[in-house]
């Protein structure tokens, strides 16, 4: 259905607020039946840095581009966070230049905030235009796109935060979705004291995403802290967290989709020695594979977070055997779901949160199958990412 049609369309807002509560009923399918809609308008906000603070950025940013080029998403801009002070590393821009490359987009990319919020009503008015450009940018974006965007926050919450304080209503109007990657998902108020790294760098704005008036997907990284010397983190059913051996991805990719991998771990913390320049992102990409720097990667595992989020943007889910289907249809073997909830967050950053089936705009996404859902995730993400050249 089109924006041509005379009948309403069903919207992005109208049909997860259904298909996520009835989601969160075992044996229940959710009632939307609308064909697949047009793309999905998508503002990416991501802590892509290089070097990398970490490759799952640079993996999640390909996965966005390949539902992009499946003509699933309208990715209408990226807004890369401001890289912090403890770090010697700058937006990729280059990244982005190479997705664009190879799936044939033209998505502009926009650089956030130095200043972190002092408060969650911290609207900054006294920032000045170059510190304030992405987030004039976004209210923009939202503002200029036929449709309600759905923005995806991937790192600090600074951006959507301020933007959203300055403009709630259009927020209100505009915003379709958030999908919060961040936090913990514990309901212990004494466990959830811990602050997530994304939640740590500005709990102010953390904290005031949960006061906006659009829906919230709500995606802890973690239910807990992990547990120092025990293996690191583990799958748990209030966190998106999973981790994947490399090699089941790589090897299986496009000759420069490996490079796209490649010239991030060769210029990133991953590279021994200093990183080169970096001014070499199209011939790089468009050159010979580097196998024995893919192969050193594929023995690493990768820890990731974000996917599921992506696909259920999209309307879609994953099921028990790693298949992409459509959200609309019911999948009793999904390995994951987003359960209505009311939700508080206090000014320090800790979370309290409920059931509450009543609930239409928040929710929180949790695991279904624990032990199916790190390779379910990998087998969906490694067929997404096959689908760009």
């Amino acid at each position: 259905m089109n924006n041509d049609s005379p009948v309403r369309p069903t919207t992005r807002r109208d049909f997860l607020k259904t298909a996520a509560v009835a989601a969160a009923v075992p044996g229940t399918a959710p009632v939307a039946t609308a064909p697949r809609p047009a793309a999905v308008p998508m503002l990416h906000v991501t802590d892509l840095f290089r070097p990398h603070n970490d490759p799952d950025d640079h993996w999640d940013l390909a996965c966005v581009y390949a539902l992009a080029h499946q003509g699933r998403v309208d990715l209408r801009a990226i807004l890369t966070d401001y890289p912090p002070a403890a770090r010697n590393t700058d937006p990729d821009v280059l990244g982005v230049a190479q997705m664009n490359y190879l799936t044939g987009q033209a998505v502009p990319v926009v650089v956030g905030s130095p200043r972190p919020m002092r408060s969650r009503d911290d609207a900054q008015p006294e920032a000045t235009p170059w510190e304030d450009g992405g987030i004039r940018a976004l209210l923009r974006l939202l503002r200029e796109s036929p449709r309600p965007v759905v923005i995806s926050v991937l790192g600090a919450c600074r951006d959507v935060a301020v933007a959203g304080r300055r403009e709630p209503a259009l927020f209100a109007k505009k915003c379709a979705a958030i999908y919060l990657n961040a936090g913990t998902g514990t309901p212990d108020q004494t466990k959830a004291a811990w602050l997530e790294y994304n939640v740590s760098l500005n709990p102010a704005a953390y904290a005031a995403i949960f006061d906006l008036p659009c829906p919230i997907y709500w995606m802890p990284c973690f239910e807990e802290r992990p547990a120092p010397g025990q293996g690191g983190p583990e799958v748990m059913e209030f966190g998106t967290f999973y981790r994947f051996l490399q090699s089941d991805i790589l090897p299986h990719l496009s000759p420069r989709m490996k490079n796209f991998f490649a010239w991030m771990y060769k210029s990133g913390r991953s590279a021994q020695g200093d990183p080169p320049p970096g001014c070499d992102w199209l011939r790089y990409l468009l050159g010979p594979s580097d196998d024995a720097l893919l192969a050193r990667q594929g023995t690493l595992h990768r820890n990731m977070w974000c996917t599921a989020g992506f696909l259920h943007a999209t309307w879609q889910t994953v099921t028990r055997d790693g298949r992409i289907v459509p959200l609309a249809g019911g999948a009793p073997d999904a390995v994951f779901t987003f359960e209505p909830i009311r939700v508080q967050c206090s000014d320090k950053g800790v979370t309290q949160w409920s059931r509450d089936a009543r609930a239409r705009d928040r929710f929180i996404f949790r695991v279904l199958d624990r032990a199916g859902y790190a390779a379910a995730l990998t087998t969906a993400m490694k067929s997404l990412l096959q689908t760009i050249p």
